[in-house]
């Protein structure tokens, strides 16, 4: 994949994952937009990083997604990479009295924006040379922690989904990429919840060497044991399936 003609879109690009990638396709010369809810953030980034284009953007609501999409074909017509990051982790327990507004939203972030940012920005992507979706899942999507479990369902079907979209585009030039993280060291959940795991700089380097590789889908560590786990077998009954 050459990133050094890149323009790419990361949805989350403030923080986190997404933040170490921009990071990386900046070093790489790509061109770089992110969006994300607080317009504070945003700035903060551009502020540390001048290249970066930024748009305030709440992906779990369908206007603003819808938005989105035309203000950056307007003004980024060479945009030829989606990144779908953002995501959300809320630790809940499931027998008390859950806020349905906060679990939609959940939901809303890490599988509704995704499918539906995905479907807007097809037409665009296959306008360009080497276009690319790559959607962050998670290796919780193939074996879920009981105390996000919104999280993690939300992550296996965010996995399901690319599967079916890689097959759907498999016959054209838009390939599709996912990134399947281990617990990675950042601020997911909250500050200071989620301080365990592989350092994110770490696992944003071994993604970078996989990206311009060509790799398809990019486990690490922990989570590349688990999405390999039955892989054989699924493959095959996929590829039954879907002839």
């Amino acid at each position: 994949m050459d990133l050094s003609s890149a323009t790419i879109l990361v949805t989350g690009g403030a923080s986190g994952i997404g933040l170490a990638l921009v990071e990386r396709f900046l070093q790489k010369g790509s061109t770089v937009i992110i969006c994300g809810r607080r317009e504070e953030k945003l700035k903060e980034i551009k502020d540390q990083y001048p290249r970066i284009n930024f748009r305030r953007c709440d992906v779990s609501k369908e206007g603003d997604r819808l938005e989105l999409l035309q203000w950056a074909a307007d003004k980024f017509p060479g945009l030829n990479v989606l990144v779908n990051n953002a995501g959300i982790q809320r630790r809940i327990e499931l027998t008390q009295n859950e806020d349905w507004g906060q679990t939609q939203q959940e939901i809303a972030i890490n599988f509704e924006a995704p499918v539906h940012l995905s479907t807007l920005f097809i037409p665009q992507l296959l306008k360009q040379q080497e276009p690319a979706i790559i959607n962050v899942t998670s290796g919780l999507s193939f074996v879920p922690l009981a105390f996000a479990p919104v999280y993690c369902a939300t992550k296996a079907a965010f996995h399901s989904f690319t599967l079916s979209l890689r097959h759907q585009l498999a016959r054209t030039p838009l390939k599709v990429i996912e990134i399947i993280p281990p617990a990675v060291n950042t601020d997911l959940g909250g500050p200071g919840k989620h301080t365990f795991g592989v350092p994110v700089d770490e696992f944003a380097d071994a993604v970078m060497v996989r990206l311009v590789k060509g790799d398809i889908e990019i486990p690490y560590g922990t989570s590349e044991r688990l999405s390999q786990a039955s892989h054989d077998g699924f493959d095959k009954i996929f590829g039954q399936m879907n002839q």
